[in-house]
């Protein structure tokens, strides 16, 4: 039987292999190892994925565009349906076609069945709820053999990128792994080596594991209520003295999970007599017409979008034309962190926790293993290195780490001792 890894993120997912003794990842959207974990069903209820699932929401198709689905595990989402066309659909199942979609891709690229999987997952789907971490596993578990995987254990996603990480390294050494994905930030610290990589069991290598469930998503949130929508009411005054519009709405539209919620008739009945009451009607008419016209996605991905642009630019430029004529917004790198600072901040914290569990202090850090999308983010990674200052900070494949790392420990369980030696 054939294994492998899969990183099922927050917003992207890749699956490792291993071929010719060594961890690689498939091809899995267009020859690229990457595939955004997003999913689109048109009115029949065809299912594309990826790129393809939002290119045909961008370019206006009739359907369901649903994206960051891992952020549903560990959720009261996970129970609930959506609904698609005319039928409804549970979320395990969205899932399950996605997860079905990406295993048999990778099936495809290399004309071998994939029986066996090592599934990542975050040190806590939810914070502070062993129960509902529990849960979460286990649906994540149960989604994955239904998706055909017949053999399935689960590995902390900063541990399989220590794993990924110590392909390189030439000494022995103790590391903190901080992967700062699309919904969770998790850390590792770990004792690395040649001589350590060739021991099958690393249980005693691991010194701690911590987290928090915050990841890009969330500075995608925070980003959007600050800059986007006030434009659509967030924060403006109903005509009632001391009252604001109501702000349930906008928290669901600027968070990717839940933005399909509000596109029902009762929600759109509500809004009509929120514009009745508010003090500026026009701002919650923009607001009325993302709901009817399903724009939702699009001001999330705008969000993101200028997140990622404010990596390497001193400016982001959102056009919202389509809403309102003429209407656009700048953003900065001042603005972005000045609304996630204190999200910055929070994930840096755990740091201290980590090496408290582990009993070390920073001066015990050899090297600081960077991976995931949101180590780009100036503020983010300042944070984080602030914590570690003499730490030697060492850049990780931001979005294939994990999927690598998971590749070596499907190798370790299932592939036998021939190919577990990865040094």
């Amino acid at each position: 039987m054939a294994f492998c890894g899969l990183d099922f993120g927050t917003s992207n997912t890749t699956l490792g292999l291993w071929r010719a003794g060594a961890p690689t990842l498939a091809p899995l959207e267009d020859g690229k190892v990457t595939v955004p974990s997003a999913v689109f069903y048109d009115p029949a209820g065809t299912l594309s994925i990826g790129r393809d699932a939002m290119a045909r929401y961008v370019a206006g198709e009739n359907g369901r565009l649903m994206r960051s689905l891992k952020a549903v595990l560990g959720s009261p989402l996970i129970e609930e349906k959506t609904q698609i066309g005319r039928r409804a659909i549970g979320f395990r199942d969205v899932i399950g076609d996605f997860l079905k979609t990406v295993k048999a891709r990778a099936e495809a690229s290399t004309g071998t069945a994939l029986e066996q999987v090592v599934l990542g997952r975050p040190v806590f789907f939810v914070d502070d709820d062993a129960a509902a971490n529990r849960k979460a596993e286990e649906a994540l578990r149960a989604i994955a053999e239904g998706a055909g995987f017949s053999a399935i254990s689960t590995q902390f996603e900063p541990i399989a990128a220590a794993l990924d990480y110590e392909q390189q390294v030439g000494d022995e050494q103790i590391a903190l792994i901080a992967d700062i994905g699309g919904g969770t930030s998790d850390f590792s610290i770990v004792r690395l080596g040649p001589a350590r990589a060739r021991q099958a069991e690393r249980d005693d290598d691991i010194l701690a594991n911590d987290g928090v469930r915050i990841g890009g998503t969330d500075f995608d949130r925070y980003l959007s209520l600050g800059t986007l929508m006030p434009l659509l009411g967030f924060r403006s005054p109903m005509k009632r003295a001391g009252r604001d519009v109501p702000s349930g709405y906008f928290h669901e539209l600027a968070t990717w999970s839940s933005i399909n919620r509000l596109y029902t008739a009762k929600t759109l009945r509500e809004l009509t007599e929120v514009r009745r009451e508010a003090a500026n009607p026009a701002l919650v008419e923009r607001l009325i017409r993302v709901v009817e016209e399903q724009r939702g996605h699009t001001l999330a991905m705008a969000a993101e979008e200028a997140k990622i642009a404010l990596t390497d630019a001193p400016r982001a430029e959102i056009e919202l034309g389509w809403l309102e004529a003429g209407l656009s917004l700048g953003i900065t790198p001042e603005e972005l962190e000045a609304h996630t600072s204190a999200l910055a901040e929070r994930i840096a914290g755990r740091i201290a926790l980590c090496l408290s569990q582990a009993r070390l202090t920073g001066d015990d850090i050899d090297a600081l293993f960077l991976t995931g999308g949101s180590t780009r983010l100036a503020h983010v990674r300042t944070a984080i290195t602030a914590a570690l200052p003499d730490a030697r900070v060492v850049e990780g494949d931001t979005f294939g780490s994990v999927g690598t790392g998971l590749a070596i420990e499907a190798a370790r369980r299932y592939g036998g001792s021939a190919v577990a030696q990865v040094k």
